[in-house]
């Protein structure tokens, strides 16, 4: 081929990238877009939405990258089914090339761009750079997709080996890319896209760049890794989540830097890291075989549950105001940060479906609208897995008290006290449930719950008794 138009989409930078790698193999001229898509934009709840500014000054990164390699990047705003073909078609291209993209809006907006660029000649192929297996990479022997996942990690470790972690470099064909065509093209703006700054950029790095920063400073404590990952209040986790989520870090880097460490070093922190990575591509073929799951219950039992979804409850909930300290807390973070912590992520999953009786659809939609990390098919897995209606080898009775992990996860409160600081003198013993402080130390502290701190909305006792009968009555 001649020429070949690359369309970046959650892939946002310029080394190991396959899609990119293959354009530049395949073509003489490789022209790269990116296009802010209005279809994603417009229906934003907010405005001030984290990331948007994420991708934005992510994008401005890649663009300057590719300069540097000889190329460019053009950034356009407006409706990626027309734009594409438009500029496929100015471009005079043979193909355009992207990486696969496995959610069901994203299939269903590349069909429609590949027929339209069928109609003008010109072809379109995607390929796979977001996962290490794909779609039908991993089946049982019976020649099924997994449903659970401890099956699906063994087989995925059986199988795994260079080739699927070998790099693309780009570099080697970077001659190949196309050089500015006319006057240095300005991303748009924010402003110019109705969408405002927010706080994202005092909270982490943007682009290649600060992936790599914290990759780095991850790598230093990857062997603490398991020992550390499920408390808050430590920095345990890698905080790499969102570059995962638009592709500013190969997922084979990644992979790599976990599998050798694994086996080389015999370091059981990367070996529990990589178990991780390896949910990640779980989900993503859980939702490419079940797109069902992003609206239904992956169990089709569990279809008949009868939610009580009090609004009242839900409000608590969102607004952090339930009187359980640890969910609370984790409810605040993500509301101030856009990020919440992974052990967090499953106490109020399991405090909204279970203590709450709350359907996991609506917690589903608020981490979607709110994390800056969110990924369909990681969210509706981990919705699902909390609510027991997924693909989980764990029964339904499985039901976190909030207090108890709140007292394993944050013993001495540190996290809670960071963001509420209203207990900051409860004695770490009631922390946890400050409705059991005693009247004479409450008093000694002028603390009064319902007063300095909501009284809990619900006990958790009682609702566990209900959650299981809500279950029981589906099983039959």
């Amino acid at each position: 081929m001649q020429t070949i138009l690359f369309w970046f989409r959650r892939d946002l930078r310029a080394n190991d990238n396959a899609g990119l790698f293959l354009a530049l193999q395949a073509a003489k001229k490789v022209h790269c877009v990116f296009v802010f898509d209005r279809e994603i934009l417009d229906v934003l709840p907010t405005k001030a939405d984290r990331r948007v500014e994420f991708i934005r000054e992510s994008v401005v990164a890649l663009q300057l990258k590719l300069r540097e390699m000889g190329g460019d990047l053009m950034v356009r705003y407006g409706h990626a089914t027309a734009l594409i073909p438009a500029l496929a078609a100015e471009l005079n291209v043979d193909a355009v090339y992207a990486n696969t993209d496995y959610e069901p809006g994203a299939i269903s907006r590349d069909n429609n761009v590949a027929v339209v660029l069928q109609a003008q000649n010109i072809g379109f192929e995607s390929f796979k750079d977001h996962v290490i297996f794909e779609k039908n990479e991993i089946l049982t022997q019976a020649g099924k997709p997994f449903s659970v996942f401890t099956p699906y990690k063994n087989a995925w470790l059986k199988k795994i080996d260079n080739t699927f972690l070998q790099p693309f470099q780009v570099e080697r064909y970077q001659a190949n890319l196309a050089a500015l065509r006319r006057a240095a093209e300005v991303p748009p703006s924010l402003e110019s896209m109705g969408f405002e700054r927010t706080n994202i950029g005092s909270l982490l790095a943007f682009g290649m760049a600060g992936a790599a920063t914290l990759r780095d400073v991850f790598i230093k404590r990857l062997a603490d890794y398991k020992d550390k990952r499920d408390f808050p209040a430590v920095k345990g986790v890698s905080y790499l989540s969102i570059h995962n989520r638009f592709g500013t870090i190969s997922i084979r880097e990644l992979a790599t830097i976990a599998h050798t460490e694994t086996l080389k070093r015999k370091n059981i922190g990367a070996e529990t890291w990589l178990a991780e990575l390896i949910w990640r591509d779980f989900y993503a073929q859980i939702l490419w075989h079940n797109p069902h799951v992003v609206n239904r219950t992956y169990k089709p039992i569990y279809a008949a549950l009868k939610w009580q979804n009090d609004a009242q409850l839900f409000s608590a909930w969102c607004q952090a105001r339930t009187g359980y300290p640890i969910v609370d807390a984790a409810m605040r973070q993500i509301n101030q940060t856009g990020y919440m912590h992974n052990r967090l992520r499953m106490i109020v999953a399991s405090f909204l479906t279970k203590d709450l009786l709350v359907d996991w659809r609506w917690g589903e939609k608020y981490f979607a609208d709110h994390l800056n990390d969110f990924d369909l098919s990681a969210n509706n897995g981990g919705w699902q897995w909390a609510a027991s209606t997924g693909c989980d080898a764990q029964p339904y009775f499985r039901i976190f008290n909030p207090v108890t992990q709140s007292q394993r996860f944050d013993p001495q409160g540190r996290f809670i006290r960071q963001y509420c600081p209203e207990l900051q003198n409860i004695p770490d013993k009631f922390i946890h449930a400050p409705w059991t402080l005693p009247p004479l130390e409450a008093q000694e502290i002028n603390f009064v719950i319902g007063r300095d701190y909501p009284a809990p909305v619900v006990d958790h006792a009682v609702q566990r008794d209900q959650a299981l009968a809500m279950y029981k009555a589906v099983r039959g």
